[in-house]
């Protein structure tokens, strides 16, 4: 399979799809966005985003050439550029709100930072930042759409970053995997389907990686739009 197509409420979350569906990471497909969507910033109406993913080096469709991750030094070196591009404009940002703070750039490091999604984390540190945050993360990633979107349009090419505050995506990643696994133990003790709580595409690929070695149990995502949500069941 050389390419697909796939839609979402984002441009991030449509290309979420398309690699889940491929089996590879960012690093190794070429995104085409057909659609950004509308309403994406605000969560309200409009049109889902719909991306073109093609597996690069891959005319063929046979996968192998997209499983090398990029070794060039050369390579290696713009995508720095990029995170520093991409620090600034969200620090300009911040100051347009009116919020103090500054920004760090660190590498993706677990599934909660997007590893094998985003090119790097931008780290937001100061006082008082919940708000920020919003509820269950909704502004923050309302903040990581547009970053990402402005981004890409001005580097002319998709583009992922992960942006975080205060360390509040890791925190969060650590009580996703805590309740996959309490649900797992339930599962396998009753030998009936448990059902999380609805959540975002990149929280719901933290349970599925959380769960992915767990010989007793399976996991998929069931539901539409903002009801989706991950059934843990006996794996048959």
């Amino acid at each position: 399979m050389a390419s697909v197509e796939a839609s979402g409420k984002t441009v991030d979350e449509a290309v979420e799809r398309a690699l889940a569906e491929l089996g590879v990471a960012l690093d190794a497909v070429e995104v085409e966005v057909l659609s950004e969507g509308r309403g994406g910033v605000l969560g309200v109406g409009g049109a889902d985003a719909r991306v073109r993913v093609r597996l690069i080096g891959d005319e063929d469709g046979d996968g192998e050439a997209a499983e090398a991750a990029p070794t060039q030094v050369e390579e290696t070196e713009f995508i720095e550029d990029e995170a520093e591009f991409a620090a600034q404009m969200l620090d300009h940002l911040l100051e347009l709100m009116g919020v103090a703070a500054d920004v760090s750039i660190r590498d993706a490091e677990t599934p909660g930072d997007g590893l094998g999604m985003a090119k790097a984390v931008l780290d937001i540190e100061g006082d008082d930042l919940g708000l920020l945050i919003g509820r269950r993360g909704e502004t923050l990633a309302s903040l990581q759409y547009l970053l990402n979107l402005m981004a890409s349009r001005q580097l002319g090419q998709h583009i992922s970053f992960t942006v975080d505050v205060e360390g509040y995506r890791r925190r969060r990643e650590q009580q996703i995997n805590t309740m996959a696994r309490r649900l797992a133990d339930q599962v396998k003790r009753t030998g009936r389907p448990a059902m999380m709580e609805p959540m975002p595409p990149n929280e719901r690929r933290i349970v599925h990686l959380a769960l992915a070695e767990d010989s007793r149990v399976e996991t998929s995502s069931v539901g539409e739009g903002e009801d989706r949500k991950v059934s843990i069941s006996p794996r048959r």
